[in-house]
């Protein structure tokens, strides 16, 4: 057994209490908070996710507020992608990239108010980066994080009791669409979105002081859809597709090369930070693309905590930034970062745990 040593480097979430009385028994760290990982059922957890209805702590998807007159100008300066169009009370996923084209974090940009935007971000310190771009150039903005803590509610029944709770109006809600509301006098933001594929809800939480009872609040209306705790779920999430920021990118990675070109609008304004690199970068073609990869073996494989160097014929072509034992597939699944001169249908060999594991490159998502 190991144990967390409290720090104030370390802030526990809101829903902290609630999970611990769910059976939390692991955590990882992310933006400086534990996130929990297992309640010690995982087969169950993700059946939940699949079939019924699961609920989750994300308070470690922090927000960085963007509020005042130049709000939505530092907003379209971080981000290389249009957002002259957006609308309050619409949310968009935007890579952000730091002056080389290089993916700092890919967070839903939403926007509440012509003078108010949140970044909720994955794992990297973006609010120092927003607040020291705005000093640079002067703009009318206070860069900040706000008292809001994101709970998931995920899975095919999550859109019944997000209902039961809100109301048939979130029936109503596009992807990434937000409305601001109350809960039993809680303020809060319902969004539709969520880290998997299987559907749902984030509530954000706008008064920390009121986890335990929000929670609650969707844990009872729940009930009836079997509603259980769980987390981002790492096997569903890689039979999905879904990259990780920081988990299959790293530190040169741009948006091309893991799938969020799509995402990249190359005629944003000329000062929008890495739109010059980006250009540049799409014009000659990325060098590495991310594909998926089915290894041959058949049993479940541990790749570790760094990342497994693919090759083929003998020349090192890439990495294998995750590996799970499917579910679902029943096989070990994986995304491989990897040269653009490999294609779907290539068999590779990837190093882990000292044992070369061969495998099969192929499209995502796997499900």
């Amino acid at each position: 057994m190991y144990g967390i040593t409290p720090s104030a480097r370390l802030r526990p979430s809101p829903f902290y209490e609630a999970t611990v009385k769910e059976g939390v028994c692991a955590f990882t760290t992310y933006n400086h908070m534990l996130m929990p990982t297992s309640y010690g059922k995982p087969l169950e957890e993700y059946w939940r996710l699949i079939n019924g209805v699961s609920q989750w702590d994300v308070a470690v998807e922090r927000q960085v507020q963007l509020k005042g007159p130049d709000a939505g100008r530092l907003a379209q300066i971080l981000a290389p992608r249009d957002l002259s169009k957006q609308n309050v009370g619409q949310g968009k996923y935007v890579p952000l990239c730091n002056h080389q084209g290089v993916l700092i974090n890919d967070p839903i940009c939403l926007k509440l108010a012509d003078d108010l935007y949140w970044l909720s971000i994955a794992d990297s310190n973006i609010w120092f980066w927003a607040g020291a771009i705005a000093a640079e150039r002067g703009l009318r903005v206070e860069v900040s994080e706000p008292d809001v803590s994101p709970m998931a509610i995920q899975g095919p029944k999550a859109e019944d009791v997000v209902a039961a709770v809100c109301g048939d109006w979130v029936r109503g809600l596009k992807y990434f669409w937000f409305k601001e509301t109350e809960i039993n006098g809680i303020p809060v933001v319902v969004q539709r979105s969520g880290w998997s594929k299987q559907g749902g809800f984030e509530i954000y939480l706008r008064d920390g002081s009121n986890g335990t009872e929000l929670w609650n609040i969707f844990r009872e209306a729940g009930a009836p859809w079997g509603i259980g705790p769980g987390n981002p779920n790492w096997s569903e999430r890689v039979e999905s597709g879904l990259v990780s920021f920081g988990g299959d990118s790293d530190g040169t990675t741009n948006p091309y090369e893991v799938r969020m070109g799509k995402y990249v609008d190359l005629d944003v304004p000329d000062d929008t930070i890495g739109i010059q690199a980006l250009r540049r970068i799409a014009a000659e073609g990325p060098r590495r693309h991310s594909l998926g990869i089915i290894l041959d073996a058949g049993d479940p494989v541990t790749p570790g905590f760094l990342w497994n160097p693919i090759y083929n014929d003998g020349a090192k072509v890439g990495d294998l930034t995750n590996c799970v034992f499917s579910i679902r597939v029943q096989k070990n699944l994986g995304f491989a970062l990897i040269s653009t001169a490999c294609k779907v249908g290539d068999r590779v060999e990837a190093l882990v745990a000292g044992k070369m594991e061969p495998g099969q490159l192929v499209e995502m998502p796997f499900l």
